[in-house]
């Protein structure tokens, strides 16, 4: 690291909540909760995350109470009482160790696991899509939207009930409600559809507000939002800022404080026909364009992205020069880190006091230990 790490370790507030510096822990599906229920090895995996100076934790993928929420059979729930009881051993680990963390609640829609496994009920999304022109499960009715809507708010009002600092709503990567924004998977002619990403906004919106009706005030609401899927890793909802502002203001004028903007690259710009090869990314936009807090993700510290993970491939520790540079002009105001954390839980710690040599690589082997 040739630049200073200093801008990392600025404070920042929301709401009430002071955060020490601008490092999250991304969220990672480790599924490693058996029955849905979080254990002393999940707590123990978080604590140490917080001990090794993480500023903000957010938990894996935790799913809500509708069927078929989840597309592994070890994804935590966060509903019922006895996933909820574990989750408030997680929390008091976690601030017990000095930390911060929020759920990220989930629903997966009508995507499939890495596993195969299939749940013992449909799956359920917008259009009956997996993905475009790819039938899989039911069409939600009404009903079945309104009940998924609350079952999030219920999540979220559990999550301050027990102690977090946060909840974010996931938005991304071709699940649920990803799968009402993007017009594949989209094609409904009520008010939950629309050829306008304003409009087939209105799902993720409404979610938003719910939750934000059910902790209040004063509680910090974050949303995870991408414009790739895993269904189609080209494909962008938004191909202007124009777009753009159509689809994430709504979810700000819900309630969103933080708009957390997910890139296999953190480095790459959204808009280089815009600003140039070195423009804004896609935080960097969703700040300038709503005005809301963003965080920015995507292969920080590392060599390769997510992708060649899964297939197999490890990554080399990397510098952070360019993430610090854009953290000091203030592109973006936090940023998550993922494998690089999954794999070294002092990752924090050792950035702060400059011990590059120390940082480690991401092995694959990482995925399948809860070390």
């Amino acid at each position: 690291m040739t630049v200073s790490p200093d801008t990392l370790f600025r404070p920042f507030r929301i709401h009430s909540l002071e955060l020490p510096n601008r490092i999250v822990m991304a969220p990672m599906t480790r599924t490693f909760a058996p029955e849905g229920i979080p254990g002393v090895r999940n707590a123990d995996y978080y604590r140490r995350r917080a001990e090794g100076g993480v500023g903000l934790i957010l938990s894996e993928g935790t799913v809500i109470d509708r069927p078929a929420s989840r597309n592994e059979p070890a994804i935590p729930f966060f509903h019922g009482d006895a996933a909820l009881a574990g989750w408030k051993g997680v929390i008091d680990a976690v601030h017990g160790a000095g930390g911060r963390m929020g759920p990220q609640i989930w629903h997966t829609g009508s995507t499939l696991g890495m596993s195969g496994w299939e749940p013992d009920r449909p799956v359920e999304s917008p259009s009956g899509l997996l993905a475009p022109d790819t039938p899989r499960g039911e069409i939600m009715n009404d009903a079945a939207i309104a009940d998924t809507i609350a079952a999030f708010a219920r999540s979220a009002a559990e999550a301050k009930r027990l102690g977090f600092d946060v909840v974010e709503i996931h938005g991304a990567h071709g699940y649920l409600i990803d799968q009402f924004f993007w017009s594949g998977t989209n094609l409904r002619t009520d008010g939950y559809g629309g050829q306008l990403i304003a409009e087939r906004a209105r799902f993720g919106a409404e979610v938003v507000a719910a939750v934000r009706a059910a902790v209040g005030p004063d509680f910090p609401v974050l949303i995870r939002l991408s414009q790739w899927k895993q269904q189609d890793y080209s494909a962008r909802l938004a191909a202007t800022p124009q777009e753009m502002a159509a689809w994430l203001q709504p979810l700000v004028d819900a309630g969103a404080d933080v708009l957390h903007c997910s890139q296999r690259r953190f480095w790459e710009p959204e808009f280089p026909e815009i600003d140039g090869e070195n423009g804004l990314n896609f935080a960097g936009w969703a700040k300038k364009l709503t005005g809301a807090a963003t965080i920015s993700v995507g292969s920080v510290g590392l060599s390769g992205d997510f992708l060649g993970a899964f297939g197999g491939e490890s990554s080399t520790s990397a510098g952070l020069d360019r993430l610090v540079e854009r953290m000091e002009r203030d592109e973006f105001d936090l940023i998550a880190v993922g494998r690089a954390l999954l794999t070294d839980a002092q990752w924090a710690n050792k950035v702060r006091a400059g011990d590059a040599a120390g940082l480690k690589g991401f092995e694959p082997t990482a995925l399948a230990e809860l070390v």
